[in-house]
């Protein structure tokens, strides 16, 4: 790292805005939060209709998607904690015996073995036109440089873009049986700052 580097060079992405991520190199990005199918409890016959509707949906896209799947160790304290302001409501001697066993199997069973939470994501990019047409230019001429090639003035053009793509992907996925939500500001920065500082990643977001 140079002397005057800063974390934010090292950061890829310029900005957070109106649940768009806009990256260094001018792409827009939506995330979407999708829900998940316990597809080993279905039928073959469901089996294959899925994988052939997921097909199907792949058939339909003219352009990349990228699929996250993050999984964070579970933070069960505030559990537990809840579940001890309840032992003085138990009018029943033998319910708050019962209740401090099961605290102390949960207890025990969490600290032999990591209890996972997973979260699926769904990445839809936008790279405007005139941002690779300059960056091609740039990568023909063997240039480099600095300058974001971002034109912050077309953003709403750029989203409007952005969100005919988003509703394909809900489309798609939704005939599949899968739920999508758009991230906003806030959800976007926790799902960056965890995948960018995996370290502090273990515990699950607040609810």
């Amino acid at each position: 790292m140079a002397k005057n580097d800063t974390t934010q060079d090292f950061v890829p992405i310029r900005s957070i805005r109106n649940g768009t991520v806009v990256l260094d190199n001018g792409q827009l990005c939506s995330v979407l939060l999708a829900s998940s199918i316990n597809f080993a409890l279905k039928s073959t016959d469901e089996q294959t209709a899925i994988l052939g509707q997921f097909q199907a949906f792949l058939n339909t896209l003219d352009f990349s998607l990228q699929i996250y799947v993050q999984s964070r160790r579970l933070d069960i304290e505030p559990y537990l904690a809840k579940l001890a302001t309840r032992e003085a409501d138990q009018y029943n001697d033998l319910m708050r015996v019962q209740l401090r066993e099961y605290m102390e199997f949960i207890r025990t069973f969490t600290s032999e073995v990591d209890i996972m939470s997973k979260s699926f994501f769904i990445v839809v990019p936008y790279t405007p036109i005139d941002t690779n047409v300059r960056s091609n230019i740039k990568s023909i001429l063997g240039r480099k440089s600095n300058e974001k090639a971002f034109d912050p003035v077309r953003f709403d053009e750029y989203r409007t873009q952005l969100d005919q793509r988003i509703s394909v992907v809900e489309q798609g996925l939704g005939r599949i049986g899968i739920k999508t939500i758009s991230l906003g500001n806030e959800e976007l920065t926790e799902l960056y700052y965890h995948i960018l500082n995996p370290q502090e990643a273990s515990s699950a977001p607040k609810q």
